[in-house]
């Protein structure tokens, strides 16, 4: 029997992959972080299924449903918000799944990042702006960052960022951004994207501790920095440009 951990993707419940949808519709057994993942996931469990909220329970109760099912001979769909690569703690599971011999496989989905780009309208990466996103976050009461890990070291690159975790400490974040984008950088803040209640707030580095300040967010919300968000006057990609050739375009084109 098998454990299917499953991206569930940022919130919206269409916004997981059809592998992850029919994975659920074929396990008995549902684990759910139930704090972040939509509860009309859950829908599409077979009738009968045993779905379990996983959000109050330790690692050691999570293996434990696990090994439980395993020896009924039932296979369970392991349900994460956002992405499985990043802050998911898969990787300890896996870990102990390992360690028991319990197979299991791993099913990606729509990261948050991903969703407040989409929400944004926006490319992350501009030609000749910015071609690297940073996905990070901030020292937190569950874990500090390793050390060389940090924010000012990122941004001496230019890079477009991607702050997860991290909007309790956005004065600090700002402080440390503006001597090297500037106070006039654009900032977006986007409170559980793609969720009903979604909520996105665009300012400037300068601006933008007040502006949140006028209705405060969780630590939900992800906040990106970069000058692709404002940028308009960038040269165009060499992708669809009729003088650049490429293998799928001939020269007679």
């Amino acid at each position: 029997m098998t454990v299917h951990f499953i991206g569930a993707g940022p919130g919206a419940a269409d916004l997981i992959t059809v592998r992850g949808r029919d994975l659920i519709g074929r396990c008995p057994v549902c684990l759910y972080a139930g704090s972040l993942v939509p509860k009309a996931l859950l829908d599409h469990c077979p009738p009968g299924a045993r779905i379990v909220d996983t959000a109050p329970m330790s690692l050691d109760e999570i293996v434990a449903e696990c090994q439980r099912a395993t020896d009924a001979g039932e296979d369970v769909a392991r349900l994460h918000s956002g992405d499985l690569s990043i802050w998911s703690a898969l990787g300890e599971q896996v870990r102990r799944l390992d360690e028991l011999g319990i197979p299991y496989t791993v099913t990606p989905g729509v990261p948050s990042f991903a969703a407040v780009a989409a929400a944004l309208g926006q490319e992350l990466t501009l030609p000749e702006l910015a071609q690297t996103v940073v996905l990070t976050r901030t020292s937190g009461r569950a874990s500090a960052m390793p050390s060389g890990e940090d924010l000012k070291a990122y941004a001496a690159t230019g890079a477009t960022l991607a702050i997860h975790l991290s909007i309790h400490v956005l004065d600090k974040i700002v402080a440390e951004l503006v001597p090297f984008y500037g106070a006039d950088c654009p900032v977006a803040v986007a409170y559980r994207a793609s969720w009903p209640d979604e909520r996105i707030v665009r300012a400037t580095l300068g601006t933008i501790v007040a502006e949140v300040g006028k209705s405060p967010m969780e630590r939900t919300a992800l906040i990106l920095v970069g000058r692709v968000l404002s940028a308009r006057d960038f040269r165009n990609s060499a992708l669809y440009d009729v003088a650049y050739q490429r293998r799928f375009r001939g020269r007679d084109q």
